[in-house]
Order: C-alpha cells, then structure tokens, then sequence
C-alpha cells in the first residue's frame, strides 16, 4: 500500500517559497529591530498630556510614532509568516509572538493619542491640520474619530484594553496552535488501498479527487479530527464570543456585531439584508445540488460530492500557466497592473505556493506598508489553486495600489473592501478562460471552480454568518454554549440550505464552525459574500464600459482608508446598501447552474 506523505518544510524546493530576507536579511536583523522598537517605547511614551501643546508637538508625536510603529510592523510580519508555513517551527512560533507583543506594548505605550485628541477638540484640530504641513493629511482621521468619540474611553482606559489585547488575542493563538500544530487527522483510503495523509495543506485537493472513497474518507477524517477536540475548541470558542462581548461592553456597542460593523462605518442593516438576500435565493442552491447530482450519475448526493470533478480530464495547470493566464486576463487593469503581478509571483517570490508538513490551513495575501506583498496557499496544479492564487493575488494588488497611493495613516483598507479585489480578479480571470479555453473538459472545469468558489463565498461564509450571529446573541445573554449547542446550531443552518438534496452527517456538517479561523475574526465572514458580489458588479463594467470603468476601479484599489469603504464602493460604481448587486450575483451563479445544466442534458457530462 502507497502512502503519500507530506514534506518537511526544510525539504520544499525554495522557488516554491516567498523571500522573508524582504523584510529582514537574517534572524539577527529582525531581532536587533525587535530591541529597537522596544528602545523608542518610552520616548513616545513621554509624550502623554502633551499633545495638545502645539500643532509642531503633536506633529513631533506623529512623526516619530509612524516610524516606530512601521518598524514594529515590519518586526510582526516576519514571525507571523514565518510560523504559518511550518506551525511545528518553535522557534517560529516563539518570534511570532515576540513580534505580536511588541504591537501590544507599542499600542498600549501611545493608547493616549485618540482621547488626547479629542481632548484638544474636533475644530481646534482641523485649524491646525491647515496651519501645519505634516497634520495636512489628518482630515479624514479626525472626521473618523469624531464619528466614533462615543466609543473612545478615557486615557488610562484606553491603556487597559490595549493591554487586554495580547491576553485576549490567546484564544486565537491556542485554536492556530491546536488546529494546525497538534491535531491530527487518520489518514483518506483510496479505492486501490492506498492512504493519502490528512492535513490542513491537502484537505482540498482531497475533497476534489476523481476517488469517491477520497473524498468520503479525506471529509470524514477531516471532520472527525475536529470533533476529536470539540469541546476543546468549544472553550477556546466560546473565550473569543465572550472577549468580543468585553470590547463591545467597553466600548458602549450595544452588541458584538455593532461594534465589529461600526469600526468600518457599516450599518448592520447591511448585515441583515445580506443574509435575508442569501435566505431567499436558497432555491438556487438546491437546483445546483440537483444539477451536480445528475451529472454524477450517483443514487445519492453527500456533501463531500459537492466539490468533485465531473470529468476524468480536469486540466493540469502549472503554477508558470497559472500567473500568465491571470496576467492575461488581467490585461484590461493596464500593463502597470499586469507587470506588477508578474514580477511579484515569478521573479520576487511573493508567492509561498508550497505543500509541507505543518503549513497552516488556506490562503492569504499578508504585508505591511513597507512590503511586498506575501501570499500563502498550497498550490495544487488544478483549476482551483488557479483561482485561489487569483483571488489571492487580487488582495495583493489592492494592497500594492494602496501603500503605493497613501500616506502611512490610509496606508490599510477595510475587510469590507478587502473581498472586492480578490474576487474582482477571479472573475476577469475565469470570464478570460471561458473565452480563450474551448475545450469542453476546460469549460467544465471553470463552471466547476466557479461554483466552488460561489459555495465557499455565497454558501459556507453567509451560513456561517448566521450562525456567528446566533451564538454572539447567545453570549452576549448569557445562555449557555457547549460543543453540542454549538454544533447543533450550525447543523440546522446548514440543513436548511442544503435541503432534501444533500445527505450529511449532523455532526460532521455541523463541526464546520471549528474548521475555519475567521470565527475568530467577529464578524468577518459576511463581508465574502458582500465583496463577490460588489466585485462582479463592477467586473462587469469594466467589461461594459471599457477605460471609464477601469480607472474608477484603479481609484478603488488606490483609496486605502482615505474614505469609508461603501462610499469607496459607490465611487467606483456599486452601492451595497442596496440587496440589487447581491440579487445579481445570485444570478450570476444561476447562469453557471444552468451552464452546467445544458451540458448534462446534451450529455456532455
């Protein structure tokens, strides 16, 4: 029997890893700025209850804290991608977390500035922002804090929950730890009696393997690893509800989702309207159930069919065909977008695409204001890896556009936001392939990867939404929450949309909480499902309107922070305060169901 294990990190080729020597050129350098940030600390320390001397004091503060505060996260950067490759690293465990205290200490140190500003007052502020070169940029800022003055405590207060930060983010460093480091998952059966290992770097390629008993035993095995830990994973859930029911508290939100929604300007309306837009279309999903059941050919249809190839010649696509078909796509974005993405994949290693032991579950884009870009993902030479490294890619680009267009303050951008590139570039990337890849095998698996990403984002992530929803509602009352409550909530949200055309297992559906780390991220997951839909709103105008569309879409990616993301949105073309573009991304995903429906009726599939 063939068992087919993963590498040791130390044994990936290094052109399938990114280049941390960016950000510093040895362990050495990172810990000799590790010391001098900790040496700048007191220095901006001494500054409390002198902000409001002058305009040239404040500015002195601001300068000097933009410098430190870029070092420090310069300093964070470094641990925290070096630990997600390889979770077993100890060494890189314990420098990410050297570098997350640094932040910790650095903010608590300046936690004064938000309450001493407002303490000089909204309109002598914006006197001095027109009487001073360096506060010029501060306007928005300050628009920002008035807007939030409710919610910002008084100094020695504001000190306290920035210190609370680094205990209270435990919860999700013990869930990285658990689920990434020491869980441990039986491995999958083939049909032919071998067993291909388990892990958080090969649980995707498992759930679409041609191999029905892959898939069966990789998302049995999976599942059954988490429930393993499932209370466990219930406590360490239940510590994060309850710290973002202390912040909220502390900060005069009337509940978690308030005060995660407000920080972004987003009325929770938005939140409600998503997930009754997402209720009503449901009928969409269970049509696409039925579709895939037919095309399969099987009695009956379970949720580890849901991401199996419907042909026996799905493409093989090299991470080298992968980048140039993005770039290609791309083209309408202009060649200063398209280089940027070549030359950052192929030639400066941005790209972390390797699979090995330890490497943590996902993909991300990651950075700070004076990176690159880095991207992680466990590239798999599939259709899917292509379109993750596009999604991935799309954060990146939105980044480099950001940091390349605003000053240090707006150098980041909202969540909200965040999902709108990523899947703006899918969607030119998959409508490129549909045009240029005739081939029916091909064709079949865009629809595929399609709605694997419209499951992911327009299925996963909104139940997941409401169940987030659901169990924040039930720690903020103070009912109680088990691993059995948990588990039992999510499987009725996941019964409801998968219908009478799914068979599951009510633990093995309703575990899936545990399985994803944005449950520690209050109130993340919605944004998904908003941002696919913003983003093919606006893909297709720039398909309809040509340049006009493009250059709103660059000033999207440019904006940063510098205005609240739905207004961001509408400038480029697209209001999200109304259900309209979720109600037409919903049609966009029906027009693939009924794709992949001619094909099985013309016997294609």
């Amino acid at each position: 029997m063939e068992n087919k294990t993963l590498p040791a990190r130390s044994n990936v080729p290094i052109e399938e890893t990114w280049n941390l020597e960016n950000i510093f050129p040895d362990i050495e350098a990172w810990d000799k700025a590790r010391e001098e940030v900790g040496e700048k600390i007191p220095a901006l320390a001494a500054f409390q209850g002198r902000l409001g001397e002058s305009p040239e004091v404040l500015a002195e503060f601001l300068e000097s804290y933009e410098q430190t505060f870029r070092l420090a996260a310069r300093v964070m950067l470094y641990g925290q991608l070096e630990a997600s490759v390889d979770t077993t690293d100890q060494s890189a465990l314990a420098r990410a977390g050297q570098g997350q205290s640094v932040i910790v200490k650095l903010t608590a140190a300046t936690s004064f500035l938000d309450p001493e500003l407002m303490a000089i007052g909204f309109d002598p502020l914006r006197e001095w922002t027109k009487s001073n070169s360096t506060l010029s940029i501060f306007g928005h800022y300050i628009d920002e804090l008035a807007r939030q003055k409710e919610h910002i405590r008084s100094d020695e207060v504001e000190q306290v929950l920035a210190l609370a930060g680094e205990p209270l983010g435990d919860f999700f460093r013990a869930y990285n730890a658990l689920t990434n480091a020491d869980l441990k998952f039986k491995d999958a059966a083939a049909e032919d009696g071998s067993a291909l290992e388990v892990g958080q770097s090969s649980i995707n390629s498992l759930i679409t393997n041609k191999d029905r008993t892959v898939r069966k035993t990789g998302f049995e095995h999976y599942a059954d690893g988490y429930l393993a830990f499932k209370n466990s994973l219930a406590s360490i859930q239940q510590g994060q509800f309850h710290r973002d029911a202390f912040n909220a508290r502390n900060r005069n939100y009337p509940s978690s989702l308030e005060a995660a929604l407000s920080n972004n300007n987003i009325p929770p309306a938005v939140f409600h309207a998503l997930i009754d837009t997402f209720r009503k279309n449901l009928p969409t999903w269970h049509r696409y159930w039925k579709v895939r059941k037919e095309a399969m050919r099987v009695d009956t249809f379970h949720v580890y069919d849901i991401k199996a190839p419907l042909s026996d010649c799905s493409p093989e696509i090299a991470f080298e065909q992968a980048i140039a078909w993005i770039c290609e796509g791309m083209v309408p974005l202009g060649s200063d977008y398209v280089e940027t993405v070549r030359k950052g994949a192929m030639e400066q290693r941005w790209v972390d695409r390797a699979l090995n032991k330890g490497k943590r579950q996902g993909a991300f884009s990651s950075g700070v204001y004076d990176t690159n870009p880095f991207v992680m993902m466990s590239y798999a030479n599939d259709v899917f890896s292509l379109s993750t490294l596009a999604h991935e890619l799309g954060h990146s680009m939105h980044s480099y556009y950001t940091r390349k267009n605003q000053p240090f303050i707006y150098g980041h951008y909202s969540i909200f936001v965040a999902e709108v590139a990523s899947n703006f570039n899918q969607a030119m990337v998959r409508d490129y392939l549909f045009e240029t890849q005739k081939d029916y095998a091909f064709q079949l698996a865009l629809i595929e990867e399609a709605m694997s990403n419209f499951h992911r984002y327009f299925f996963i992530m909104p139940t997941l939404a409401r169940w987030e929803l659901d169990m924040h509602e039930r720690a903020e009352a103070g009912k109680p929450l088990t691993a059995d409550i948990m588990t039992d909530v999510c499987a009725d949200y996941f019964a409801e949309g998968y219908g009478d055309g799914v068979e599951y297992d009510r633990d093995r559906i309703g575990i899936t909480w545990a399985q994803f780390q944005h449950m520690y991220m209050n109130f993340y997951v919605y944004q998904y499902a908003t941002g696919i839909s913003a983003a093919h709103a606006l893909a297709d105008q720039v398909r309809e309107e040509g340049q006009p569309a493009v250059d709103r879409y660059l000033a999207f990616l440019s904006a940063g922070s510098s205005v609240y993301p739905l207004d961001a949105l509408k400038a480029a073309g697209v209001d999200m305060t109304s259900s309209e573009p979720v109600d037409k991304a919903f049609a966009v995903m029906a027009n693939f169901v009924d794709r992949l429906e001619e094909l099985v009726k013309a016997g294609a599939v």
